[in-house]
C-alpha cells in the first residue's frame, strides 16, 4: 500500500510540473475569451486583450501539434489565418559569404529561417534571420547607387572533382550493399556523401535572385535555375496583387510563427539524393536527345528562344538553348540537342522573349533580362523514355504549347565506339587510315575545326563545353564524310558551338580512343605513380610508344587546347575543364577493351573516367612536348600539317 501511494504521489506531482502550466494557460485563455465577449472594441484595453487571446491561442495550438501534425496557417493579429503559400531551401549571400536557408512564402509576409543547432532527440526549431512583409517586398531597388555585393563562384573544376567524389562514393555505397559487410561502414558512406553533396548545393547556384525591402534593406540568394527563380517571383507577385497591410510582428508574435514553421513546412529534407529512400528511383544516368520543334498560342510577335533544364545531385542546371526565332507568333526551332543525364527525373522548358534593349540591365550580373513567356516541365519516365523510338510531348505554359520529341541512351550504350562500314568517310575510321588517304600527318577534319574555332571561337564562353545544335553536327559531319567542296563555306557560317562538337565527335567515334586500346592500361597505370620522376618517365614513355598520326594528333590538339585555356577569363575554360570534356573522348576505351574498365552505367565519374581526365591534364600541365624531344632515339620526322 505504501508503495502503491509513493507512485500515486510521485504520478501527481509529474502531472503537475508537466500540465500544471498548460492548465493554467488554457484557464487564462477561457478567461480571456470572456474578457473579450464582454468588452466593447472602442475600450482602449480591447486590443491588449486580443493581441494576449491570440498567443495564449498560438502557444496552445503549438503544444497540440503532435496531435494535428500537419498544419497549413496560423492566426494573424487580426484574428485571420496566416496560410503558408510556399517554402523551400535558398541559398542566402550573407556578409560574403553563402547560406543555406528555408524561406517561408506566407499570404501576408516572406521569413527567412535556419534550423538551430539541437542535441540529439530533442525537439527541432527555426531560428528567423529576418522577414518582409509582402506589402513592403520589392524587386527594384529604390536607391540606384546601392552596390550589389560580389558573388565569388568557385571555378568549374572545383564543382567537377565535387561531383567526381559524391559519384566515387555511390559507387561504394552500392559495392557495401551488395556485399552485406555490416552497417557501420555503410553509414559513414552515407555521412561522407551527405555532407559532399550539401557543400555542392550551397556552392553550385550563380543565378541571382534579389529581392528589397521598401524601407532600404535588400537580401540576396542565389539561385541554380531560372524556373526557380520565377516560380518564387511569381508566387510573390500572385500574393501582391491583394490588398496587403504592412504588418510588424511583436517579438512574441515572430517567435510563435517562426515556432509554428517546423510543423508548417511542405520541403523537409534538402534536396540531396542522400535524403532519398532507398526504393526511390536512381533517376537516368546517360544521354538525353530532345528535338524542341515549334510553340505556338503566343499573342503578338517577338523574337523567341528556349532553353532547357534538368536535374542533376538535387539541383536544376541549364543544359541546352535554341537559337532566336525572330519576330514570329509560331516559331519553328526543329533544333536537336544531346543533354548529359546524372541521375536525372524531370525535364523543364522555359519559353523566353529576347529582349535586345541594353537599357534594362540585370544590376546583380550586369546582363540583359529576357522575360519568361512561359515554363513546364515532364518527368522523365525511363519506360517511356528509354524506347528506341521518338517519343513526342507537348508542354502547356501561360496558354503557350512547346512541341518536343526526345529519347534516351543509357550510359553504356553510349560507351560504345563503333566502326564505320563506309571506310570512304573519316567518322569511324582508324586515323591512320583517313591520314594515309589524306597524305597527311593530322587529318583535315581536325585540322578545319581547330582553325575555324581560333578564328571566331576561342573567346567563346564555355567553347567544347556547351552542346552545339545536333542537326548542325550532323550536317558538318556529313560535308566532311562526303568531302563535300562547299566545306569552308559551311564552316564559317555554322555555328562555333557545332563545329567544337563536331571535332569532339569525330575523336569520340573513332572505331579506337586516339591514345589507343593497347596503352590504355598503361596510362591508367602510369597517371597513378606517386614519384614525380617515374611518373614523368612512363608518361613521356607513353608517347612515344604511340602511332605516328595519333602522337601527332595529340600533339595538335594539346598545343590548340592550351592556346584556347589562355583565354580563361574571357571563356571561362580553364586546362581542368578542357581536360574534362576531352579526357574520355581522347582515352575511354573501345567497346571490346572497355568491358574490363567501365562498371555500372549510374557510376558516370567512376574511377577510370578520374583517371583519364587526369591523364590529359597532366599533359596540359607539361611545358611544351616537343616531337624531338620524344623521338630523341629515332630518327627525326617533321610535324609540319
Amino acid at each position: 500500500m505504501e508503495i502503491l501511494l509513493i507512485l500515486r504521489l510521485c504520478c501527481n506531482c509529474t502531472y503537475a510540473l508537466l500540465y500544471k502550466p498548460i492548465d493554467r494557460v488554457t484557464r487564462s485563455t477561457l478567461v480571456l475569451h470572456d474578457l473579450l465577449k464582454h468588452t466593447p472594441t472602442d475600450h482602449p484595453d480591447y486590443p491588449l486583450l486580443q493581441d494576449a487571446f491570440r498567443i495564449s491561442q498560438n502557444f496552445l495550438s503549438s503544444i497540440n501539434e503532435e496531435i494535428d501534425p500537419r498544419r497549413t496557417a496560423v492566426t494573424t493579429p487580426k484574428g485571420e489565418a496566416r496560410q503558408l503559400v510556399k517554402d523551400g531551401f535558398l541559398v542566402e549571400l550573407s556578409e560574403g559569404s553563402r547560406k543555406l536557408r528555408h524561406v517561408f512564402l506566407f499570404t501576408d509576409l516572406l521569413l527567412c529561417a535556419k534550423m538551430k543547432k539541437t542535441a540529439v532527440g530533442k525537439h527541432q526549431q527555426y531560428d528567423c534571420k529576418w522577414y518582409i512583409p509582402l506589402a513592403d517586398l520589392t524587386f527594384q531597388t529604390l536607391d540606384d547607387s546601392d552596390s550589389s555585393p560580389h558573388v565569388h563562384t568557385l571555378p568549374e573544376h572545383e564543382i567537377e572533382e565535387m561531383k567526381n567524389k559524391i559519384s566515387c562514393i555511390k559507387s561504394e555505397i552500392q559495392k557495401e550493399k551488395k556485399a552485406c559487410k555490416g552497417q557501420s561502414r555503410l553509414d559513414r558512406l552515407k555521412k561522407k556523401m551527405f555532407e559532399q553533396e550539401s557543400w555542392l548545393l550551397l556552392h553550385s547556384p550563380t543565378i541571382p535572385f534579389r529581392i528589397h525591402n521598401k524601407h532600404g534593406k535588400s537580401y540576396l540568394f542565389l539561385l541554380s535555375s531560372d524556373y526557380e527563380r520565377s516560380e518564387w517571383r511569381e508566387a510573390i507577385q500572385k500574393l501582391q496583387k491583394k490588398d496587403l497591410q504592412a504588418c510588424v510582428l511583436t517579438s512574441v508574435e515572430l517567435q510563435v510563427l517562426t515556432g509554428s514553421c517546423f510543423k508548417l513546412r511542405t520541403v523537409h529534407n534538402i534536396p540531396v539524393t542522400s535524403n532519398k529512400d532507398d526504393d526511390e528511383s536512381p533517376g537516368l544516368y546517360g544521354f538525353l536527345h530532345v528535338i524542341v520543334h515549334s510553340a505556338k498560342g503566343f499573342k503578338e510577335s517577338a523574337n523567341l528562344y528556349c532553353t532547357l533544364e534538368v536535374d542533376s545531385f538535387g539541383y536544376f542546371v541549364s543544359k541546352a538553348k535554341t537559337r532566336v526565332f525572330r519576330d514570329t507568333t509560331e516559331p519553328q526551332w526543329n533544333e536537336e540537342f544531346e543533354i548529359e543525364l546524372e541521375g536525372s527525373q524531370c525535364l523543364r522548358i522555359l519559353c523566353y522573349e529576347k529582349c535586345y534593349d541594353k537599357s534594362k540591365l540585370n544590376k546583380d550580373d550586369n546582363e540583359i533580362v529576357d522575360k519568361i513567356m512561359g515554363k513546364g516541365q515532364v518527368q522523365l519516365d525511363p519506360q517511356v523514355v528509354q524506347s528506341k523510338n521518338w517519343h513526342m510531348d507537348v508542354i502547356e505554359m501561360n496558354g503557350i504549347k512547346v512541341e518536343f520529341s526526345m529519347k534516351f541512351t543509357s550510359r553504356d550504350l553510349s560507351l560504345k565506339r563503333t566502326p564505320s562500314k563506309k571506310q570512304s568517310g573519316v567518322f569511324g575510321v582508324k586515323i591512320s587510315v583517313v591520314t594515309k588517304r589524306e597524305r597527311s600527318k593530322v587529318p583535315y577534319i581536325v585540322r578545319q575545326c581547330i582553325e575555324e574555332v581560333e578564328k571566331r571561337g576561342i573567346e567563346e564562353v564555355g567553347i567544347y563545353r556547351i552542346s552545339g545544335v545536333a542537326t548542325d553536327i550532323q550536317a558538318l559531319k556529313t560535308a566532311f564524310d562526303t568531302n563535300t567542296k562547299d566545306i569552308l563555306v559551311m564552316l564559317s557560317d555554322m555555328d562555333i558551338n557545332a563545329i567544337a562538337g563536331t571535332l569532339k565527335l569525330y575523336f569520340r567515334e573513332l572505331p579506337e580512343p586516339l591514345l589507343t586500346d593497347r596503352l590504355y592500361p598503361a596510362f591508367m597505370e602510369g597517371i597513378a605513380l606517386s614519384d614525380p620522376a617515374a611518373k614523368e618517365n612512363c608518361m613521356m614513355h607513353l608517347l612515344r610508344s604511340l602511332p605516328e598520326p595519333n602522337i601527332i594528333t595529340f600533339l595538335f590538339i594539346l598545343e590548340h587546347l592550351k592556346r584556347v585555356a589562355e583565354k580563361e577569363p574571357i571563356n571561362k575554360m580553364s586546362l581542368h575543364n578542357l581536360a574534362t570534356v576531352f579526357g574520355p573522348t581522347l582515352l575511354r576505351p573501345s567497346e571490346v577493351e572497355s568491358k574490363a574498365h567501365v562498371s555500372l552505367a549510374s557510376d558516370i565519374w567512376s574511377h577510370d573516367v578520374m583517371a583519364q581526365v587526369q591523364v590529359l591534364l597532366y599533359y596540359l600541365q607539361h611545358p611544351p612536348i616537343s616531337i624531338t624531344e620524344l623521338k630523341r632515339n629515332t630518327l627525326y620526322f617533321s610535324t609540319d600539317v
